[in-house]
């Protein structure tokens, strides 16, 4: 169980091209290359990253801060 062989590799990449297509491969490897830019400058960057605020998010935080949650003791 090696590196696959030049003709696993050619198989491969046919059945690839048979399910995405021609058209979206270059669209899946340019997301996974700025995926990869981005990983990398995250890990270059010396500042903790920022967290994402979605304004879904900050709304149902927002109705929620009041809420008294107590936990029960109920066992089945």
């Amino acid at each position: 169980m090696g590196v696959p062989a030049p003709t696993e590799l050619l198989l491969i990449l046919a059945i690839v091209l048979l399910v995405f297509g021609s058209k979206r491969i270059p669209e899946i490897m340019s997301g996974f290359g700025q995926g990869i830019k981005e990983f990398k400058k995250n890990l270059e960057s010396d500042e903790p990253p920022k967290p994402v605020q979605h304004a879904e998010t900050n709304q149902q935080s927002s109705s929620q801060e009041n809420v008294n949650v107590q936990p029960t003791d109920k066992q089945q």
